[in-house]
């Protein structure tokens, strides 16, 4: 069938995330979703990935499944037609590649019937997110030269099946989308067409979801039925010698609850996972943009006039760089003001906008940074860039100091809503340690959780945090030495170290 030229101003992007997440969003999709009037998404996109989007466009929820008589993805496409022809900027939202297992040519078909113009976004296909989740690589010059990628559910109507004897013949790495349910009937017809019993695998289920569970075993375990141990929907099965399971880390069989916001827990949960551990990512706090940004744009038209500016976050930074370029600046605006960053995380912030940062304390926190300018002459002008809440400590060590300083909120930390059932019901399955960054989120996990946070161990980053947690009855089992991710993690593993000595400590449950 020819295709049609759009003649329609409405326009459709097919955008793909990750399988879960809105930090496997690509600059391109966060671009279109800021962009779009209506996003057309299948319902089980968190709400987090719903976030990112236009606070005005329309929210379209549609099934996966078929209504009777009917293809699920023909109607979306008419659908999207529908919302096209009306002229709308429409973003049609999947977890993952529009390409890969998506329906794309189904949804694709009327549009390109009605002349509507349409464009692709590449999304976080779930094999990739799952293979970095478990840290499996899905190619290896010694044991996996080529990937195949296949479903576990065939189409009713398709005539042919998968050819096992021709994959159990590949010497690569197999990844089978949507195979749980059916994991007795795969794994049993590669086993009899010729690949081992004892072929590795890894499953990964809930990916980048707060449910995220992941395990390694035999292709053996996939034939005796993996849907029998409770494995969630959606989840993918990693079959080949990449799949191997590493030898155990520090944190082996432990659960840890990381609670920062969204997209800025990755390295934690990337260094709980190098240490055997699995991860369990509930944000409990967002961020937002201050009710007004005069404050930060003036302090910006004079920031040359300082001597110092100050970066409390790398949140901090970003909201600082965004503002710098809304206003059609650059680092030039700055004149011969030096940047202070409290922690190397805010360093790495003003390294990837385009900024050296002249100074991080050796201890990253308030008074680590008064410490450091305690030497510097009376008179110096201070710009400090903050959060709306906050410890005034280092305004008022430099103004009893003698110094002009000036204070502006880049962003808002604000408590989340109460939990949705299926991530309370991630939760209650199980948890050894929670993670906790900062006095805003002690109080938004205490809000959230209630007494679960009295059956947790849980991990501070900093003195500070520990105040604010023992404030409000709770009571840390450990404290990083450094206030950053690898500070928590390295204090989780000498507690857990530690812990294995001991029978009697080590036999409790978190």
């Amino acid at each position: 069938m020819p295709v049609s030229t759009p003649t329609h101003s409405g326009h459709v992007s097919f955008v793909g995330a990750g399988p879960g997440a809105a930090d496997l969003l690509t600059l391109r999709a966060a671009e279109a979703l800021r962009t779009a009037e209506v996003v057309v998404h299948d319902r089980l996109v968190p709400a987090a990935l719903l976030d990112v989007a236009n606070p005005a466009a329309e929210r379209i929820p549609v099934d996966r499944e078929a209504a009777a008589g009917a293809d699920p993805g023909e109607t979306t496409g008419r659908l999207l037609v529908r919302l096209a022809l009306a002229g709308r900027r429409v973003v049609r939202l999947k977890g993952g590649d529009p390409t890969v297992f998506a329906r794309l040519a189904e949804e694709l078909q009327p549009l390109r019937d009605a002349g509507v113009a349409v464009s692709i976004v590449p999304g976080v296909t779930a094999a990739l997110a799952a293979a970095a989740a478990a840290a499996v690589p899905l190619t290896s010059r010694a044991a996996a030269s080529s990937l195949t990628i296949v479903t576990g559910h065939e189409a009713d109507a398709k005539e042919a099946g998968l050819d096992f004897h021709a994959l159990a013949a590949l010497p690569g790495t197999l990844v089978i989308y949507m195979g749980v349910e059916k994991a007795a009937c795969w794994a049993r017809a590669l086993i009899g067409a010729g690949k081992p019993a004892a072929t590795p695998i890894t499953v990964v289920s809930c990916c980048s979801w707060p449910a995220e569970r992941i395990a390694t075993g035999t292709l053996a375990d996939c034939a005796a039925g993996l849907e029998q141990a409770g494995w969630q929907s959606p989840a993918v099965v990693i079959v080949g010698e990449a799949a191997r399971s590493r030898p155990a880390g520090p944190l082996a069989g432990r659960r840890v609850l990381i609670t920062r916001p969204v997209g800025q827990g990755e390295e934690l949960a990337a260094l709980v996972r190098a240490a055997g551990g699995q991860c369990l990512t509930v944000p409990v706090v967002g961020i937002a943009d201050p009710p007004s940004w005069q404050p930060l744009d003036t302090a910006i038209a004079r920031a040359d006039t300082y001597d110092w500016i100050v970066f409390a976050s790398a949140n901090g930074v970003k909201a600082f760089a965004a503002r710098l370029r809304a206003a059609g600046r650059d680092a030039r605006a700055l004149g011969t003001a030096r940047l202070a960053a409290i922690g190397p995380a805010t360093l790495r912030s003003l390294d990837a906008v385009g900024l050296v940062g002249d100074l991080t304390p050796a201890d990253f926190r308030s008074e680590g940074l008064a410490a450091a300018f305690a030497a510097m002459p009376r008179g110096g002008r201070f710009l400090l860039i903050r959060a709306d809440k906050g410890r005034d400590l280092l305004r008022r060590e430099l103004e009893g100091r003698g110094h002009h300083v000036d204070e502006v909120v880049a962003y808002v930390s604000r408590p989340l809503e109460p939990l949705d059932p299926t991530t309370l019901a991630a939760v209650d399955a199980g948890v050894d340690w929670v993670t906790v960054t900062s006095s805003s989120i002690a109080e938004a996990a205490v809000r959230l959780f209630g007494d679960r946070m009295r059956r947790w161990r849980i991990a501070s980053i900093s003195p500070v945090t520990s105040a604010a947690l023992e404030r409000l009855g709770l009571r840390p089992a450990v404290e990083a030495d450094e206030a950053t991710a690898g500070g928590i993690v390295a204090a989780i593993g000498r507690w857990e170290a530690a812990a294995a000595a001991r029978p009697a400590e080590s036999s409790r449950s978190g």
